[in-house]
């Protein structure tokens, strides 16, 4: 690949890093998603120490392919005069739907 081909790949592996989160942050956007019966208990992790500028968002059960998969907790930068609400999943009609975490004022 030559180096131009790669910057280009490049700039836009950041952009679309950048703008999932904001994808993910309007619950009304994001796609429907069913899991038959409800998710296994959550996994233990250890909350780290708190960072200046990030907000923690603690790990959860994902649906992908028929299976629950653990989706490690991670930083995410802080919002001022934003709170983080962690996704979780609620019960639906034949199973629980999954509530994308997403930032309220």
């Amino acid at each position: 690949m030559n180096r131009r081909a790669f910057l280009n790949f490049a700039a836009l592996a950041v952009a679309a890093a950048a703008a999932a989160p904001l994808a993910a942050s309007n619950p009304a956007e994001a796609a429907v998603i069913i899991m038959p019966g409800a998710p296994p208990p959550p996994r233990y992790e250890p909350l780290p120490p708190p960072r200046r500028g990030w907000v923690w968002d603690p790990g959860h059960w994902a649906w992908h392919g028929g299976r629950s998969v653990w989706i490690q907790g991670h930083w995410i930068a802080a919002r001022p005069g934003w709170r983080w609400v962690p996704g979780h999943w609620a019960p639906a009609p034949g199973g629980s739907r999954w509530i994308p975490g997403h930032w309220v004022r």
